[in-house]
């Protein structure tokens, strides 16, 4: 395992719930929308924008991942435009997708302890097709938010702590799987438990959250604080 949980963290105590962000967490699409974001902007002419620019946004939705390069770069933009024609490519490209191992596995052993939920900053039509590509599509939610939910995009706590208010848990009561430094900020400003992979980032920058596993394959139940009966087996 990748670490062990850092001196302080809460402690996990029989969780009613698991809330997942879905980029980077259940399907590895930050490449598939990095080059869909990075084709919208060569399509413009700006040649400048490259892949890395993108990593301080991501998490926080796709405006502000689009608006952020934008003024680094001071590019004038309609970002509404700029994400629809980005959206465009990311869905003619979306067969690429590809679910990370155990990920779909690893919800449905929670499903069937717990209420499972989607708290993501992507918007509605993205988080259908990526949740299809993962073989666990919206219906098999109790909660989904997306980021036409919220004004307030990660690393705001806005996005988590909805879910928890529609799933109808107190916060404390939640675990957060997240992938990102914004996501992990917003987990443990809406006051959740918050395991990470270091699927996008590398561990050392995710040091803000209870727990760091190197993939979601290797998240155990007991990891996100929920605790079978002896006779079950853990992922």
């Amino acid at each position: 395992m990748l670490s062990a949980s850092r001196p302080g963290a809460c402690q996990a105590v029989g969780m009613r719930a698991v809330i997942f962000d879905m980029d980077g967490v259940l399907v590895d699409s930050e490449p598939l929308i990095n080059r869909a974001a990075v084709a919208m902007f060569h399509e413009r002419g700006e040649l400048q924008v490259r892949p890395e620019d993108f990593l301080p946004f991501v998490g926080g939705g796709e405006d502000r991942y689009i608006a952020g390069v934008a003024h680094a770069h001071a590019i004038t933009l309609d970002v509404a435009a700029a994400k629809a024609r980005t959206y465009a490519i990311y869905l003619d490209i979306v067969d690429e997708l590809r679910p990370y191992p155990g990920a779909a596995d690893l919800v449905r052993a929670c499903r069937d302890l717990t209420a499972v939920a989607v708290a993501s900053a992507t918007d509605h039509i993205r988080l259908v097709a990526n949740l299809a590509a993962a073989a666990l599509p919206v219906e098999s939610w109790n909660v989904v938010v997306c980021g036409e939910d919220v004004e307030h995009k990660k690393p705001a706590p806005d996005a988590f702590l909805l879910a928890a208010s529609r799933l109808g848990v107190d916060p404390q009561m939640c675990t957060v799987v997240e992938d990102s430094v914004n996501g992990v900020r917003a987990a443990k400003a809406a006051g959740m438990r918050c395991v990470a992979v270091a699927q996008t980032f590398p561990a050392a920058g995710l040091g803000e959250a209870d727990l760091v596993r190197p993939t979601i394959g290797a998240i155990t139940l007991t990891d996100l604080g929920l605790y079978p009966s002896p006779s079950r087996t853990l992922p």
